[in-house]
């Protein structure tokens, strides 16, 4: 078994190499091949010097050096594009994810799991972004129909069975155990220890908060909807119309009493629930087709026994 440590990062030049040594003692012990590999998402900063150093040194670590920085998820997705490992273990490279807590989630993942998730369970983080964080994972857990303590966690490990069906963007590596579960994969959540910040500072900021809503969104629509996009759209398209039905009626019922409606902004109003109603029905009818004339969807197929 080959093991894939991969380890986006931004500006962490004073964590690197610490962090490379207490994981690779962890890796040793572990006792099996692996390979190490740090995606510079357009650090600004020594990070790319101070790994382009350790590849001369350890063949074991790889380096793949994005000209901008284009975020976590991208980073994420290349590394696990560039992976060749059976198991894929992701970690943040600001020292605050543990990498001596590895063991405990291969030793979960030993018990048939497809996905086993770090639980900061004592978080080492300023009471804001605590209490941001409680929010979300309780708005995600009573949205996506599953249910985690943590689901933006760094340390996470994958069989590569998962690693190939992800394709992760935008901010969608914060919903990755959502994403695993609704695709048939067996998920977990270990507890394991947060560490509190030791050199740098935070990326996370107050302007990540609209673009996460906006793909939880996006992640809603596409485990739910995505094979029947009609029943969103046409539901939408229906209620719309329906309303407008009902307001249309009652417009001519008054115009039959003899009431002028010409001047009603209920007029208005009904003709635009109308149109939008029939806009919103044509909109998933046309996403039907699209996905009918498109390659066939891919299923998540765990193992075929007699086939060619």
């Amino acid at each position: 078994m080959k093991i894939s440590y991969i380890i986006p990062l931004y500006n962490e030049e004073e964590s690197i190499t610490e962090l490379y040594t207490v994981l690779k003692n962890v890796a040793d012990r572990i006792d099996t091949d692996y390979e190490i590999i740090f995606v510079d998402d357009g650090s600004t900063d020594k990070s790319t010097a101070k790994i382009a150093s350790l590849t001369q040194t350890d063949d074991k670590v790889k380096l793949i050096s994005f000209r901008k920085n284009t975020g976590k998820s991208i980073a994420l997705q290349t590394g696990f594009n560039a992976s060749t490992g059976e198991i894929v273990i992701t970690l943040d490279a600001d020292l605050q994810d543990d990498p001596t807590q590895i063991p405990k989630l291969l030793a979960k993942m030993d018990e048939g799991y497809d996905l086993v998730s770090g639980w900061k369970e004592n978080r080492k983080d300023p009471l804001n972004r605590l209490i941001l964080t409680k929010i979300f994972n309780t708005i995600v857990s009573s949205f996506s129909g599953f249910s985690l303590h943590d689901f933006n966690c760094g340390l996470k490990v994958y069989r590569k069975e998962l690693i190939h069906e992800l394709n992760i963007y935008g901010e969608l590596h914060r919903f990755i155990p959502v994403i695993a579960y609704n695709m048939g994969f067996l998920v977990a959540e270990v507890p394991v220890v947060h560490q509190p910040r030791k050199y740098g500072k935070s990326k996370y900021g107050i302007g990540r908060i609209p673009k996460g809503f906006l793909d939880f969104l996006t992640i809603l629509f596409l485990t739910n909807y995505a094979t029947r996009p009609l029943h969103l759209f046409g539901l939408i398209g229906a209620l719309l119309f329906g309303t407008g039905l009902l307001s249309g009626l009652y417009l001519t019922y008054l115009k039959l009493m003899g009431e002028t409606i010409g001047n009603r902004p209920l007029l208005f109003l009904t003709m635009l629930l109308v149109v939008s109603g029939f806009q919103f029905i044509f909109t998933g009818l046309l996403a039907e087709m699209l996905l009918y004339l498109s390659p066939k969807h891919k299923i998540p197929i765990k193992q075929k026994i007699g086939l060619d």
